[in-house]
C-alpha cells in the first residue's frame, strides 16, 4: 500500500499569506535568506499539535486552525484609534514605546523622554539598512527551535531594538505598548534589548486593542540579554480583546550575577501561550519568574517555562497562580534544566490553581531534568477551590458572594503580584486584576 503524506490545507493558507506579505517585510539578502529559512521550518512542521509534547495542552491546530492574513500598515484613523487605546495602559513616569499593527508609530511614542544612556532603534530600519545587511542574527535565535518562533522570524514587520550601555540605571520604566486595531489580522514583532554590565532596567510588554477590533492573533518575540551584575525587571501585561489570540515568547540569557525579575499576567485573548525560555550563562545570577492567568467563559490560558542553568551557582524561583471560572482552561508547564556543570544550583518553582466552578480546568506539569549532584531543586504543583469555611467566615460579615470571592482571589494571587519591585508598575498590575474581578459581577 503506497501511503501519501498531504500537508494540512491550513500550511497551504500560511504558504499563501507568506508569499504576499514577501513585499512587506523588511531586510534583503541575508536577512531574506533568514526569512525564507524560518519559514520552510513553519511549513515543513506546520501548526503545533498535541502529538507535540510541548504543545500537548495547546493544540493550535483545533484551538487556531491558521494564521491570519497580515495586518495592514496603519493608516491616520488606526493611529487615532490606538491613541485612545493608549489611555487605559499608562505607565506613570514611564517611556513609552508604540507598535501599532506590527509596526513602530513615532508620533505615539516618547522618543524625546529616553534618558541617557539608552539607544532605541526600530527594527524595521535595522533590517531595512545596507550597512546592518549583516543584522540578519536579529531573527535568529539558538535557543529554542519552536515553531511557533520560526514563523514569528519569517514574518516579523517590525519591533524596537533598545541597547542600555554600562553602568546606566533608568529612573523611568521602558513600556512597550502593543496595540491593535484591525480585525481579522495577524501582527508579527519581535524586539531586543541588550542590558549592559552593571545597568539597571525596567521593561513593561502591553497588549491592548482598539475600539472594535477584533479576531486578531499577535506573535511576538523578545530577546533579552543582561550583561554582567545587571538588575531587569520585565513585566508583562495581555489584555486583549476577548476572542483575540496571543503567542508570545521570551528568550532570556543571563550573565554572571545578573539579577532578573520577571512577572506575566494575562486576563484577554481567548486563547493565550507565553513560553519563555531563560538561560543562565555566568555564576551567581538569579532569576524570580513569576505570572498569573485569570481566566473565565472559555479563555485557555497556556504559561510554559524552561529555565536552563547551564553554569554553577545560580538561582531560580518561579511562582505561577491561575483563577480559573466558567469553562476557562489554564495549562503550566513548567521545567528546570540542570546541566552537568551546574553545580550548587538552586531551583524551585510552584504553581497552583483556583478552579471557580464545575466547568473550569487546569493542567500543570512542572519537570526538573537534573543532571548534576550537588544541587537544590524541587517543584509543587496544587489544584482547588475556593475554601468554603472562609467564604463563610466573610458572607457572615456582611460580604456578598462576590465580594467574598474576590477578596480571597486578590489574597491568592498576591504572593505573585508583590513580586514586582517598581510600585507604579505593581498598581497597574493590581488594576488590571481589579477590572477582571469586577467583570465577573
Amino acid at each position: 500500500m503506497n501511503v501519501a503524506l498531504v500537508k494540512p490545507t491550513t500550511d497551504h493558507a500560511a504558504s499563501d499569506i507568506f508569499a504576499a506579505a514577501r513585499g512587506r517585510l523588511p531586510g534583503k539578502g541575508p536577512v531574506a535568506e533568514v526569512r525564507e529559512a524560518a519559514f520552510a521550518e513553519f511549513a515543513q512542521r506546520g501548526l503545533p499539535h498535541r502529538r507535540i509534547e510541548e504543545w500537548k495542552y495547546t493544540d493550535l491546530r483545533v484551538l487556531l486552525r491558521e494564521v491570519a492574513p497580515l495586518a495592514a500598515r496603519p493608516d491616520a484613523d488606526a493611529l487615532k484609534r490606538a491613541s485612545e487605546a493608549l489611555a487605559q495602559i499608562e505607565v506613570k513616569g514611564g517611556c513609552r514605546l508604540v507598535l501599532v499593527d506590527g509596526a513602530f508609530a513615532p508620533e505615539l511614542s516618547d522618543l524625546g523622554a529616553l534618558e541617557k544612556g539608552v539607544d532605541v532603534r526600530t527594527l524595521h530600519d535595522m533590517l531595512e539598512s545596507a550597512d546592518n545587511a549583516a543584522r540578519a542574527d536579529l531573527l535568529r535565535t539558538n535557543a529554542t527551535t519552536d515553531v511557533m518562533v520560526s514563523l514569528n522570524a519569517a514574518m516579523a514587520t517590525d519591533g524596537v531594538v533598545i541597547g542600555v550601555a554600562d553602568g546606566v540605571v533608568l529612573t523611568k520604566p521602558l513600556h512597550i505598548v502593543h496595540v491593535t486595531t484591525q480585525s481579522s489580522a495577524s501582527s508579527f514583532t519581535r524586539s531586543l534589548l541588550q542590558v549592559a554590565k552593571g545597568a539597571r532596567v525596567t521593561l513593561v510588554e502591553s497588549f491592548v486593542a482598539a475600539n472594535g477590533a477584533q479576531g486578531y492573533q499577535v506573535n511576538d518575540a523578545v530577546v533579552l540579554w543582561a550583561g554582567e551584575g545587571a538588575d531587569v525587571q520585565h513585566v508583562r501585561l495581555v489584555e486583549d480583546a476577548r476572542d483575540a489570540s496571543n503567542i508570545s515568547t521570551a528568550i532570556v540569557t543571563l550573565n554572571g550575577r545578573t539579577q532578573y525579575n520577571t512577572f506575566s499576567l494575562t486576563t484577554g485573548s481567548v486563547l493565550s501561550r507565553y513560553q519563555a525560555f531563560v538561560r543562565f550563562g555566568g555564576e551567581g545570577a538569579n532569576a524570580s519568574i513569576n505570572g498569573v492567568n485569570l481566566l473565565k467563559d472559555q479563555q485557555h490560558g497556556d504559561a510554559t517555562l524552561v529555565v536552563d542553568h547551564a553554569v554553577a551557582h545560580c538561582q531560580s524561583r518561579e511562582i505561577f497562580r491561575a483563577v480559573v471560572d466558567d469553562r476557562a482552561h489554564s495549562v503550566f508547564q513548567g521545567k528546570i534544566i540542570v546541566q552537568p556543570d551546574a553545580q550548587k544550583t538552586d531551583g524551585k518553582m510552584m504553581t497552583r490553581a483556583l478552579l471557580l466552578s464545575d466547568g473550569a480546568e487546569a493542567d500543570n506539569k512542572p519537570e526538573l531534568e537534573i543532571f548534576a549532584d550537588d544541587v537544590t531543586c524541587g517543584h509543587g504543583a496544587t489544584v482547588g477551590a475556593l475554601d468554603e469555611s472562609l467564604l463563610f467566615y466573610l458572607r457572615a460579615r456582611g460580604l456578598s458572594e462576590k465580594e467574598a470571592q474576590a477578596l480571597l482571589i486578590q489574597a491568592f494571587i498576591g504572593e505573585a503580584i508583590e513580586s514586582i519591585a517598581d510600585d507604579g508598575v505593581r498598581e497597574i498590575v493590581i488594576g488590571a486584576g481589579e477590572r477582571w474581578l469586577a467583570a465577573r459581577g
